[in-house]
């Protein structure tokens, strides 16, 4: 039995947000920390605003709740009123030992899931992702390399079978799996293309700055231009230290 990564799901509480159709099931095999958050102008005490809405948050945050927990996800939640909505998230993803946070968008059964590979770091972390999403369904896992200008293709296979074992290793079945390598375009633009007949992402975080996680890292400009959820896997902990 494979063990079940932590994903992070940030939900403006107190904005309407809710759960895009197919995500309970995709996070059925997970644990799941369920953030409520809402961001607080700068002129407002965070307390003040807790004490006004924190009942409306509560009961808004209990129905996502068991709308996960029906599904069969294991879930814990967080409230916070903040005026730093992503240090909140920030914070959230290492003291929970958060191995991804999810972007979520609307998923029916997901068919193809392209898991895009840029190095082995993190390779770890993208296994236990996927395996604890996707073990204990069809779906085929489609890993993707754009291969740099100086690296061989036999360089770019060996990368990719590397992974592939990895996840076969933990009870994927290796006729579910695929490699694709392209050369040529930017990093960007081929995963976005490729994305185009996948029905979720789960993809690394790219920049080394965890600040620039939500809003702005190339990861997230791949969320903005692809219709369906992407996993963004977090970088380990700066002092090597995981907590669940």
């Amino acid at each position: 039995m494979h063990e079940k990564p932590t994903i992070l799901l940030p939900v403006r509480i107190l904005e309407g947000e809710s759960l895009p159709e197919g995500t309970r099931k995709l996070l059925s095999n997970v644990r799941v920390l369920l953030l409520g958050y809402h961001v607080v102008p700068e002129q407002t005490a965070p307390g003040q605003m807790q004490m006004q809405f924190e009942d409306r948050a509560q009961d808004r945050l209990a129905e996502l709740e068991s709308a996960l927990e029906s599904a069969g996800a294991t879930v814990e939640t967080r409230l916070v009123f903040t005026h730093e909505g992503q240090k909140t998230i920030d914070r959230m993803i290492y003291e929970h030992g958060c191995l991804a946070v999810l972007v979520p968008d609307m998923v029916r059964d997901p068919d193809d899931v392209l898991v895009p590979i840029r190095g082995t770091v993190g390779v770890d972390r993208l296994v236990r992702v996927v395996t604890g999403l996707f073990a204990d369904t069809d779906a085929s896992i489609t890993l993707f390399h754009v291969a740099e200008p100086d690296e061989t293709d036999e360089d770019a296979r060996t990368l990719l079978d590397g992974v592939a074992d990895r996840l076969t290793d933990v009870g994927i079945d290796e006729e579910r799996i695929r490699l694709t390598i392209r050369r040529g375009d930017g990093a960007l633009d081929s995963i976005t293309e490729a994305a185009e007949s996948a029905d979720a992402i789960v993809m690394g975080e790219t920049d080394p700055s965890i600040a620039t996680f939500v809003f702005g890292m190339p990861a997230e400009k791949v969320a903005d231009r692809f219709v369906g959820p992407v996993f963004i896997v977090q970088r380990e902990r700066p002092d090597g230290i995981e907590r669940d």
